[in-house]
């Protein structure tokens, strides 16, 4: 985003909440940045610098405010190549990839140069990774002192510093406060319990309950569950050699645009990992203005209607190839007695989630004739364990920060793995906004189209964003037949 002064000082002065998290605003008398929607007395516009990212703040010399709390800004998507690489490696970093490599590798897993990321990363947020990845460890660590009661060095931990002794200097030199003074500043009652709870914000509008509605249908039994306008599953997470599991819940808050999250405390290690998986899931990216823009009429009366994301690409694609063919419904069935076949037990404190989706390895292992005897014909069996071969040995990655052109020409090469299919995992697993599957049943239904060919010169209209275009045609035929 080209940050225009003046068009950013009327943003703040109204706190128009379709530019929170687009841009940040330092103020040079307090040295403090805040989001645009902050509640605190406007500052003269002599004093205001405004930056592209919290980081970028950070690296001028500002403090965050303790009012609007930065670290509960939304994202910012984009599909711009040189912008969505940008985003691919912030989405990484999030996941807290450097705590445990260097930049050249993050670049090397994104297929580009290290200079090139360097380069494009700076362009993106005027930072480099590293000190934006500072940031962000800081910021995470800022919200676990403030909103949870984990002891300071399971804090530190989480948030991806090897040291307390330098996660203090750094807090004190950035911050100029100490973890002691956070907590003092933290809700009265606190107490370290068995769940975490967060806040995600995001642009309105959002659907919640179409949203809610598309995951429900598609839940696998035993591991995603829908209950009272909520969403539960359980997590397993792989970091650093060591396997983290447990469960989250997520639902809306009623008075203010984000979502509250609630993690096992089991999950603490992998808090940055759980974040940003469940924006992914739930598309807390999205700026509904610039898709409604692009779709026009087919976006105008649902205009919250979001991109539903994985939380595991490798768990969405296994469960895309189930879905082959055949209806949502069985395709659930099928999913269901999957992870309760090969999945890993896991004691929670909620019925209906019993066991994780079976591991990449467990996968890889087996063989096509075992996922014959629970009902999974033997070219689909064949393209599972394929597929999982692919990504446990040759190294497909499937999350957002993967090559999507090569990425769909990998899955594309894979046994009994069609266009259909990934689409749909560019779609979902990459977050590709102009993923779209054209031979979808139910996308030439909406479009009144029997050619394929047909349909999808007609999409070209809604590049970038014909994913989401995907979202509303199917919604339609929902809405058609309740």
């Amino acid at each position: 985003m080209l940050l225009d002064a003046k068009n950013c000082y009327h943003a703040l002065r109204t706190h128009d909440p379709r530019f929170d998290g687009r841009f940040f605003v330092g103020v040079a008398s307090t040295r403090i940045y805040c989001r645009p929607v902050c509640t605190a007395k406007t500052p003269q516009e002599k004093n205001c610098r405004f930056f592209p990212s919290a980081a970028a703040a950070e690296s001028a010399g500002f403090r965050p405010c303790l009012r609007c709390r930065p670290e509960l800004a939304p994202g910012n998507a984009s599909i711009d190549a040189s912008a969505r690489l940008a985003q691919a490696a912030a989405g990484m970093i999030e996941d807290g990839i450097l705590n445990e490599s260097r930049v050249d590798s993050l670049a090397a897993r994104l297929g580009v140069s290290d200079r090139h990321l360097r380069r494009v990363f700076q362009a993106e947020f005027g930072v480099s990774p590293v000190a934006f990845a500072q940031t962000q460890r800081l910021l995470l660590a800022k919200r676990l002192l403030t909103d949870t009661a984990l002891p300071v060095t399971q804090v530190a931990m989480a948030s991806g510093f090897g040291s307390l002794r330098r996660f203090n200097a750094l807090l004190r030199a950035r911050y100029r406060l100490s973890p002691s003074d956070l907590r003092r500043r933290a809700s009265a009652g606190t107490r370290l319990s068995d769940v975490l709870t967060f806040q995600l914000a995001y642009r309105p509008p959002l659907e919640w309950e179409a949203l809610l509605s598309f995951l429900d249908r598609r839940a696998i039994s035993g591991v995603e569950h829908i209950e009272d306008g909520s969403y539960l599953r359980t997590v397993c997470v792989q970091q650093a050699g060591n396997v983290h599991m447990g469960w989250i819940m997520v639902r809306p808050l009623r008075r203010k645009p984000a979502l509250e999250l609630r993690i096992s405390a089991s999950l603490a290690g992998v808090v940055p990992a759980v974040l940003a998986r469940v924006k992914r899931v739930f598309d807390l990216s999205c700026n509904p203005g610039d898709i409604v823009l692009a779709l026009g009429a087919l976006a105008a009366d649902r205009p919250g209607l979001r991109l539903p994301g994985a939380f595991d690409g490798f768990e969405l694609a296994v469960r895309a190839v189930l879905g082959q063919q055949i209806t949502v419904k069985a395709a659930r069935t099928l999913a269901g007695r999957f992870a309760a076949t090969f999945g890993k037990p896991i004691p929670t404190p909620i019925p209906s989630l019993s066991q994780t989706f079976p591991s990449v390895e467990k996968v890889a292992a087996l063989s096509p004739s075992s996922l014959g005897e629970i009902g999974v014909i033997a070219a689909r069996a064949r393209a599972i364990v394929s597929l999982a071969r692919a990504v446990s040995v040759d190294g497909l990655v499937l999350d957002p920060g993967a090559d999507v052109g090569a990425t769909l020409e990998r899955l594309r090469a894979l046994p009994g793995v069609g266009e259909w299919t990934a689409q749909y995992i560019g779609m979902r697993a990459l977050s590709w906004p102009d993923a779209f599957p054209h031979t979808d049943y139910g996308v030439l239904k909406a479009m009144r189209e029997k050619d394929a060919r047909k349909a999808l010169a007609r999409a070209a209209a809604w590049q970038p964003w014909r994913a989401y275009a995907v979202m509303h045609l199917w919604r339609s035929l929902e809405t058609e037949n309740p």
